[in-house]
């Protein structure tokens, strides 16, 4: 019996992890895809070799489609509690991670590969990408923790019309409203990105863990409630290894030796 295909390409390059949809021709997502996506960033995330981790394509024009609609052919609303359920468990994995997390947006992005990339730390895209949340052609709106996450970064006036109007918007608009960080030459995206995450990877695991926590779970706290956990990030940092090879490192004028463990 032939092995299913799988629809997640995994790679690392120099410790930058890259997972890139793999459903040709438009990687539109099923059940199993999604699955695959929810196993392949828990991998990642144990796995000690991978320090940065990116969400790609491996589909030359489409980043992603959504969702494979013939999924949602008769489905009530069970089975979309179920559905969506699965896709917040890809949004906890991401938001709960120690790594960093980086998006690469390349042809046609939308629906929910481009969800997932809301829950990144930064997003580059390439200067002719398009994105867009069609949902409400159908009657629905995204599930995966979109409306959430778009108002956080983009405000409310800018996600209400975004989901309201349906339609594509160029990368340079995406920019304009934040949900692009940075807008790089299509044929330069994958080096770009590689090349930032090697920065990462270069980078405290502990400090950029840190960040993490503090920017993205402590920005939804009142600002007393943020204050105290960055107050405990802090703490646990200088009681930590990094912290004092920091330091060491620059009196010495040398570079650091992080803990990878």
């Amino acid at each position: 019996m032939a092995e299913a295909p799988s629809f997640i390409r995994a790679s690392t390059v120099r410790h930058v992890g890259w997972l890139d949809f793999n459903r040709p021709p438009v990687n539109a997502f099923n059940h199993q895809m999604v699955e695959e996506t929810r196993d392949a960033i828990a991998a990642a995330l144990a796995d000690p070799e991978i320090r940065v981790i990116v969400l790609g394509s491996a589909v030359d024009s489409y980043f992603s489609a959504g969702a494979d609609l013939k999924v949602f052919k008769g489905m009530t609303g069970d089975g979309m509690r179920k559905w969506a359920l699965l896709t917040h468990e890809i949004v906890r994995l991401l938001r709960s991670s120690p790594k960093p997390l980086l998006a690469a947006i390349r042809g046609t992005a939308v629906g929910g590969g481009l969800e997932m990339t809301l829950h990144c730390d930064l997003r580059f895209a390439a200067a002719d990408a398009k994105l867009g949340q069609p949902e409400i052609r159908i009657g629905f709106i995204p599930p995966i923790a979109t409306t959430q996450a778009l108002v956080r970064l983009i405000g409310r006036p800018n996600a209400i019309r975004y989901l309201y109007d349906g339609s594509l918007v160029s990368a340079e608009q995406a920019l304009r409203w934040g949900l692009i960080d940075e807008l790089v030459a299509p044929q330069d995206l994958r080096m770009r990105v590689q090349a930032y995450g090697e920065e990462l990877a270069a980078k405290s695991p502990a400090a950029l863990a840190a960040i993490r926590r503090t920017v993205t779970l402590g920005g939804g706290m009142s600002f007393d409630e943020g204050m105290a956990y960055e107050l405990e990030a802090v703490v646990d940092l200088a009681d930590g290894p990094d912290f004092a090879e920091g330091v060491d490192a620059f009196l010495a004028k040398r570079p650091p030796a992080w803990r990878r463990d």
